[in-house]
């Protein structure tokens, strides 16, 4: 049965043709109509994963009705479809083979599969054609691009480490070419001094969370330019929040008694006084800002381990006064052990956190989230660590984790697998699990979804779009790294552009780095903006060797092109009554057509989300 609404959507545009894409369009539907369009991203509050796939999925292609192999491929699977098996949960069909090449596509790369890939996947009789596939992009330069940014994007990478951003972001590349370990990536960071982070690539996180002290040296007094104390504070949080998924900010200025009962349990019982034991990890850190010719140097610091401790007592500009007491040595936060004598207490630290079990656990649910699009635990970076346990639950609380054996196997295999991230990735991406199809045939119901009985969708991040845009066009972006000429946004160690480029980025949530990355939401300015700005209108256009153009100079049957567009467009061929609407538009007028049916496939819902 053929979607509502690509009809509505290619007869606004390709029955248009008399109107230029450059130009701004008028809206050519009723508000109720765009609202039926759009509905997926107009929802006036946050959605889950599951709610957002309810939306969207009914704008998606059926599942191919293959046969379906219940046979698990690996231990994910045992555990996934055992509960749903034990539980007679229904599970949505297994995702066809264009649907699959997409989604582990975007997922593993940030980019649109090319006509020529899908086709030649669709023909490959190959049986292990799809662990071929996940094996393939994980071995390619796109998933060191993608994945570097993500990791840019979580330590918030921006100005604050001045030209160590870019150094940073080249180290990042470098870890994740050659896979190598995160634990030793995290303990690189959690223990790096340097004479200055713009050649120590890792002392660049420590350098990005400094709190701004005074404006310029007091005395002589380099230390006053950056408050000290509150920098400790701010790398704890970030090392819990980050390697251990718990978040420490609440406790970071009170204890949790008396304001996080209804929140976290394990919180709850955690004292302020805990906080700056683990704080006091950091307190022999010294952090020197540079400064010379009269100003400071952007970015540029000096880290060692010079200082003589944690202050618990040390006045505080970002949060409530320091009480004194204990804490002033460090002691880890969900151990209470503490440094071995003669050793750098950070060097412990870092030992500490990525030898604990909550680290590999949360860095597998961590990436659990990002490519099944719902967290084993949610929020991903809040575990509430009294609520792992099945067994051993409080009173009138409910397990967090959706499947608390898997989350421990998932941590377990990452650990026994040297905690490198492409086996992680590829368990995940090679299970049925993964490869089920996004639509569910049946009646949906909302106690589904910690089965994970479909696939959930997610919005597309802006970088994955803009670089969706330009794969689909042929029309690259124009940035630079460095002094390197890129054509993709997910090629860069930060958000780059200004005008058109950094308004559309931004609209559809390009992260600023200034605050911690939020999930993506959403919002009426979104469709607007594809519809209308120059970022798509520009390169539909069949000039500038752009894919429209070289597809009407490459094939003189219109049915061609219209295959060719909606293949490297959506991923898929156009239905009969899709590919009727298209025929007649470029029978009407061949290049103004094209332009209009590529503009309109851009503007489709299932366009902008991975399924």
């Amino acid at each position: 049965m053929v979607r509502l609404t690509i009809p509505l959507v290619c007869t606004a545009a390709l029955l248009a043709a008399d109107k230029a894409p450059q130009k701004p369009r008028e809206e050519n539907l009723s508000p109720e109509k765009f609202a039926e369009i759009h509905g997926s991203l107009l929802a006036p509050k946050p959605q889950t994963a599951a709610d957002l796939t309810n939306r969207v999925a009914r704008a998606l292609p059926a599942a191919d009705p293959g046969k379906f192999q219940f046979k698990p491929r690996n231990f994910v699977d045992t555990h996934i479809f055992g509960a749903m098996q034990r539980n007679r949960i229904p599970h949505a069909a297994l995702s066809g083979d264009a649907e699959f090449l997409r989604r582990v596509t975007l997922d593993l790369t940030g980019r649109i599969p090319s006509a020529q890939e899908l086709k030649e996947f669709a023909a490959d009789p190959d049986p292990a054609k799809r662990d071929k596939a996940v094996d393939r992009l994980l071995d390619s330069e796109a998933f060191v691009e993608k994945w570097a940014y993500f990791f840019m994007d979580t330590f918030r990478a921006n100005g604050k480490m001045g030209r160590g951003q870019n150094l940073f972001h080249y180290w990042m590349k470098e870890n994740l070419r050659v896979d190598r370990p995160y634990n030793e990536v995290a303990q690189d960071i959690i223990a790096s001094s340097a004479k200055s982070n713009h050649v120590v690539a890792a002392s660049s996180v420590i350098a990005r969370e400094h709190v701004q002290g005074k404006p310029q040296p007091d005395d002589g007094k380099d230390l006053d330019m950056v408050h000290q104390l509150d920098t400790h504070d701010e790398i704890g949080v970030l090392y819990a929040k980050v390697f251990l998924g718990i978040n420490t900010s609440c406790i970071s200025c009170h204890d949790g008694k008396g304001h996080l009962e209804k929140v976290n349990v394990w919180l709850s019982q955690r004292k302020r006084s805990e906080f700056f034991s683990m704080s006091s990890f950091m307190g022999r850190n010294r952090y020197l800002m540079y400064w010379e010719y009269g100003k400071p140097q952007s970015g540029e610091f000096l880290i060692d381990d010079g200082a003589t401790g944690y202050d618990t007592k040390g006045k505080s500009m970002i949060r409530v006064p320091r009480f004194g007491g204990p804490g002033a040595n460090p002691a880890f936060l969900l151990t209470g052990e503490k440094p071995r004598p003669g050793i750098e207490p950070r060097v412990e630290l870092g030992r500490m956190v990525t030898g604990h079990d909550q680290f590999a656990k949360a860095t597998a649910n961590m990436f659990w989230k990002q490519l099944m699009g719902q967290g084993i635990v949610e929020p991903f970076d809040e575990f509430d660590l009294a609520r792992q346990d099945p067994d051993n639950l409080p009173k009138g609380w409910e397990l967090q984790p959706s499947h608390p054996e898997l989350l421990r196997d998932l941590g377990a295999d990452f650990k026994k697998n040297g905690y490198r991230l492409k086996p992680l990735f590829a368990t995940i991406c090679k299970s049925n699990t993964y490869q089920l199809s996004a639509r569910f045939d049946g009646e949906w119901k909302d106690s589904y979804s910690k089965y994970f009985a479909r696939k959930f969708v997610r919005m597309l991040t802006a970088e994955e779009l803009h670089d969706a845009i330009t794969l689909a066009t042929g029309r690259p972006g124009s940035f630079k790294l460095g002094d390197l000429p890129m054509s993709m946004a997910m090629q860069l160690s930060g958000p780059s552009g200004g005008g058109d480029i950094k308004y559309f980025m931004q609209t559809f949530g390009q992260s600023n780095r200034n605050n911690p990355p939020k999930p993506l939401q959403g919002s009426p300015l979104q469709p607007l903006l594809l519809m209308q700005s120059p970022v798509v209108n520009d390169r539909v256009l069949a000039q500038k060797d752009s894919r429209v153009q070289r597809l009407l100079d490459s094939y003189k049957e219109d049915g061609k092109v219209v295959d060719e567009m909606f293949l490297g467009t959506l991923a898929r061929n156009p239905s009969g009554q899709e590919r009727q609407i298209a025929m007649n538009a470029l029978a009407h007028n061949r290049v103004d057509g094209a332009q209009n049916l590529q503009w309109a496939l851009i503007n489709l819902t299932e366009f902008f989300f991975n399924y």
